[in-house]
């Protein structure tokens, strides 16, 4: 054993490639519907045609005595149930009393009306053509305008208002009274579809003879599925065990449970059976949550010298007919976000959320991230236009200064690190913005729509607590298990990153367990780049503590100080000298295992101090075809600031595919319902994704400022690229059409809209 060779594995883990990666490519992974057997019963839903409509009758009778089919449920069987859960956020809340299957009304087309368990799919889907279903049509109430004009949609509810948070400092008023400039900007930003490479899934199975539930889900949250389940059947915590396998994508679809689950969950204990629902990708488009959505009004007061003195913004969200567990955040993050990363001294802030005829609102990656920088940094190009301004020299001006950190912002958050000035100029440099500036000139000289823009963004991490353990084995390996599970972020190679740091082995001697709620008593999850930040300092202090219960037991078998014990690959040694040693085996067996296998253990629920904001700046180059409108997105660069990186390869990644995300939200995906409330865009024919031949070329580089507020330094970098991707093609857009007199438009940035506004323009000119 060689000490200096320890001490430089441990430099070396950040070259650590993914461990998943080698059986999910061939094909080895293991998702909710691989757990399936021959015995396995299927669940499939009748849903509702209709937006909005009474229940006037349901027969179900053809189809429960059709061959093969077991059980079926309507709203009666299930109408006792405890609800779902909903996370409070704000002042004014009012949750809607949605049941899980249609009673007497009808709320959004997809909504469940009855469930059929069959002894097959087939068998299922035959039955549910057998369903006779009778309503009368109410008026679809499919947005955030409509929802304030129309009547309650829920009987008990006054307005369809179910959020309402106000933010205020200063005096907003007598700063506009007193503004040299005021510039205003209202988007709508279009709701999108989460869309998973595996739709969304659970298997349940209940053992009547020992009253348990085992439930297999893909799911961001195991634990909290386990506690909402145990809740909502009336079964003790103990009685319920819940999975997430390989997970195939989530983007926050999958952060909470939905009526389906708790459906077929009930089934199974119905049954006594193991009962599988497996949405098909037209069900996650009509039923699954919804992300974005949002309809923001703001202005913002600006000082002779181009100070940012005020900023007010109205910000209304869609709901849908029911809220998930985090509905209320997406309008929550976008009204605390702001003013993002700008020094403005007043604020009056106002965000409101409404219930609506159509599939729930939820969190998708950024969850009201990308929402307030897109205002933000929509009102900043602006408010350079108006002055006269380089976009680049406005935003060094206004930009919170290093030395102010940790700054309190005027909603009251606290930015804890973090230098912007530098990471602008970073991202400036890297972009080169005076040779693409010089381009730009030469190529608008001779005709063409060339357009430079920027956005810059704060990314807050989330807060809480996660647990991690660390644990040798009986057989001398070491296990770690955490509370945050993977959906494809490559969680297994960075948890072990971690562990291995401090225990001084290669990642590759540690074993990551995760997604199942018998390895840890509790735990959260991964969901607001909390990860890496919060799981992540769980997993070094459990590691920590393994460690030196390890070196403990080391020197007493060597008898030697813990303080001469070092650890690597192959066990505990002697620092002066490596040949006195004991293999991982040899203190496994010196210690006696439990039932469980585990020789030493070391358990962490580390809580965070407080939110660790991540940012950066996105810079878009882009061409507008004069002819047709086509927009080419030409380049994107990036600088991020996570904080310390423990995988830098997989930071970018997580960057490459949230600029992905932000690029089609920006310039082609839209969930469209018509004035009846029927979806449009109910399949991949009609809802556009970005390919791969569509992603522009990207560079990107980092800045790592260490966060205070956790034990690893981290700050979130999962939604980094879905932020910041949005306002740096939308002010490039801009940018290129705003000397033809366009200076807004509505996403997302298709042709035909650009087309049009190109029309409009020339229209314009010509009457003049």
């Amino acid at each position: 054993m060689n000490p200096a060779k320890n001490r430089k594995q441990r430099d070396d883990n950040q070259d650590h490639h993914r461990v998943e990666d080698d059986r999910l490519i061939r094909g080895a992974g293991c998702f909710v519907a691989d757990l399936a057997t021959s015995e396995t019963r299927h669940v499939l839903f009748v849903r509702s045609p209709v937006a909005h409509g009474r229940l006037v009758g349901l027969d179900v009778a053809a189809a429960a005595s059709h061959p093969g089919v077991e059980l079926v449920l309507t709203g009666a069987d299930m109408a006792t149930l405890a609800p779902l859960p909903v996370n409070r956020f704000f002042d004014h809340q009012v949750v809607a009393p949605t049941p899980y299957l249609a009673t007497d009304k009808l709320y959004a087309v997809g909504q469940p009306v009855a469930a059929i368990v069959a002894r097959s799919r087939r068998i299922a889907e035959d039955a549910a053509d057998l369903v006779q279903l009778d309503f009368d049509t109410l008026p679809a109430v499919s947005d955030v305008v409509a929802a304030q004009k129309a009547p309650a949609i829920y009987a008990g509810m006054a307005d369809n208002l179910a959020l309402d948070h106000s933010w205020r400092q200063g005096d907003c008023d007598r700063a506009f009274d007193a503004a040299a400039h005021v510039v205003e900007i209202s988007l709508t930003d279009p709701k999108v579809a989460p869309s998973t490479l595996e739709p969304r899934a659970c298997l349940m199975a209940f053992d009547a003879n020992s009253g348990c539930l085992s439930a297999a889900i893909a799911t961001q949250t195991p634990h909290r599925a386990k506690a909402c389940l145990a809740d909502v059947l009336a079964l003790d915590r103990h009685q319920v065990e819940v999975i997430a396998p390989d997970v195939g994508g989530a983007f926050g679809m999958k952060a909470a449970l939905y009526p389906e689950d708790i459906i077929t969950a009930f089934a199974a204990k119905r049954l006594g059976a193991a009962v599988l629902w497996q949405a098909s990708r037209s069900e996650d488009l009509i039923a699954g949550s919804h992300g974005r959505g949002s309809v923001i009004s703001a202005k913002l007061a600006l000082s002779a010298d181009g100070r940012m003195t005020a900023l007010h913004a109205d910000i209304q969200f869609p709901l849908g007919y029911f809220m998930p567990f985090s509905a209320a955040v997406p309008a929550w993050n976008a009204g605390r976000i702001l003013p993002g990363p700008y020094q403005v001294a007043a604020v009056d802030i106002r965000a409101r959320g409404y219930i609506t005829t159509t599939a729930p609102m939820g969190i998708y990656r950024g969850a009201g991230r990308p929402e307030a920088a897109m205002i933000m940094e929509s009102l900043v190009d602006a408010a350079a236009a108006k002055l006269n301004a380089d976009p680049f020299e406005f935003r060094q001006t206004n930009l919170i200064a290093a030395r102010d950190m940790p700054f309190r912002t005027a909603t009251g958050m606290t930015l804890d690190s973090g230098d912007y000035a530098t990471l602008l100029t970073n991202a400036a440099e890297l972009a080169g913005l005076s040779a693409p500036k010089l381009e730009q000139t030469r190529r608008r000289a001779a005709g063409e729509l060339i357009g430079i823009g920027m956005g810059f963004y704060v990314e807050p991490s989330g807060i809480g607590w996660e647990s991690a353990q660390v644990s040798l084995m009986q057989d001398g390996s070491i296990v770690a298990a955490t509370g945050s599970t993977g959906q494809g972020q490559g969680r297994e190679t960075a948890a072990a990153q971690i562990v291995a740091s401090v225990i001084g082995c290669h990642p590759s001697f540690i074993t990551i367990r995760h997604g199942h709620t018998a390895d840890l008593p509790n735990g959260i999850g991964a969901l607001a780049s909390r990860s890496t930040p919060i799981g992540g300092s769980a997993l070094l202090e459990a590691a920590a503590e393994f460690t030196a219960v390890v070196k403990g037991r080391a020197a007493d078998l060597l008898g030697v100080s813990s303080d001469k014990i070092d650890l690597d690959g192959t066990g505990a040694f002697i620092e002066a000298d490596a040949g006195q040693a004991k293999s991982w085996a040899q203190l496994a067996a010196s210690v006696s295992s439990g039932a469980d296998g585990r020789a030493i253990c070391a358990s962490s629920r580390y809580e965070t101090q407080g939110e660790a904001w991540g940012y950066g700046c996105t810079i878009a180059v882009v061409s507008i075809d004069r002819q047709t409108g086509a927009l080419t997105v030409e380049r994107i660069i990036g600088v991020d600031d996570a904080g310390r990186l423990i995988n830098p390869q997989l930071a970018e990644d997580q960057v490459v595919g949230g600029i992905a995300q932000g690029l089609g939200a920006t310039l082609m995906e839209q969930v469209i319902y018509d004035d009846d409330g029927q979806l449009l865009t109910g399949s991949l024919m009609d809802y556009a994704l970005p390919r791969a031949d569509q992603i522009p070329p990207i560079n990107l580089s980092a800045m790592q400022t260490p966060s205070p507020m956790n034990l690893i330094g981290a700050k979130g970098i999962g939604e980094a690229g879905a932020i910041g991707t949005p306002p740096a093609i939308y002010n490039a857009v801009i940018d290129a059409l705003r000397p033809l007199g366009v200076n807004q438009l509505d996403l997302p940035l298709t042709s035909a809209k650009i087309w049009q506004a190109l029309n409009e323009a020339a229209n314009k000119d010509e009457a003049l």
